[in-house]
C-alpha cells in the first residue's frame, strides 16, 4: 500500500497542478493493483481487483456524461477500489466524496459566490425537471472553473483506511 499511496501522490500533484491525471499513471496503478492482488489471492485476486474497479466506473459513468465529475476522477476512483476490501469500498467512496463536498464548500465560502453556485445548482436541475430528460451540467465559459480534484480528497480518504479509521 505504501507503493500505491506514492503513486497516488503523484496522481494529486498532476490533477492539483495540471487539472488531468495521465492516464499512464492510472494504467500503472490499475498494473500494480492486480499484481498487489495476485500476490495476496492468486488469479482470483486480479480478477476481484477488476470486478471492483469496473463496478466503481459504472457506478460513476453517468456522473461523467452529465459532466459533473472528470473521466479521471472517475479512473481514479475505480483503481483505487480495486485496492480495498468490497465491504470497504462503500465507505471509501462516501469519505472521499465528503472530503471533496467540504473542500467545495470552502471554496465557495473562500470565493463568496455560494449563493451563485446553488443558483447554478438549483437552475440546473429545474431545466432538467421540466425537460423530463438529464442535462448535461455545464460550466460558464467566462468565468474561472469551480471545480474541486477529487485525487486529494481519494488520497485522504485511503490515508484514514490505512490508519484504521474505517
Amino acid at each position: 500500500m505504501a507503493v500505491f499511496c506514492v503513486l497516488l501522490g503523484a496522481a494529486c500533484g498532476y490533477d492539483y497542478v495540471k487539472n488531468r491525471i495521465p492516464n499512464y499513471l492510472l494504467v500503472f496503478m490499475a498494473v500494480f493493483g492486480a499484481a498487489y492482488c495476485f500476490q495476496n489471492s492468486g488469479l482470483q485476486g486480479i480478477g476481484y481487483y477488476f470486478a471492483k474497479l469496473v463496478a466503481v466506473w459504472v457506478l460513476f459513468y453517468l456522473f461523467f456524461k452529465l459532466g459533473t465529475m472528470g473521466a479521471g476522477d472517475v479512473k481514479l476512483l475505480g483503481v483505487t477500489a480495486g485496492y480495498l476490501p468490497a465491504e470497504k469500498i462503500l465507505v471509501f467512496l462516501f469519505i472521499s466524496l465528503l472530503v471533496a463536498a467540504m473542500l467545495s464548500l470552502i471554496k465557495m465560502w473562500k470565493n463568496a459566490n455560494f449563493v451563485e453556485r446553488m443558483g447554478v445548482l438549483l437552475s440546473y436541475m429545474a431545466k432538467t425537471a421540466k425537460s423530463g430528460r438529464w442535462q448535461l451540467y455545464t460550466q460558464d465559459t467566462d468565468k474561472p472553473r469551480m471545480c474541486v480534484c477529487l485525487s486529494g480528497p481519494v488520497l485522504v480518504s485511503i490515508l484514514l483506511y490505512i490508519g484504521g479509521v474505517y
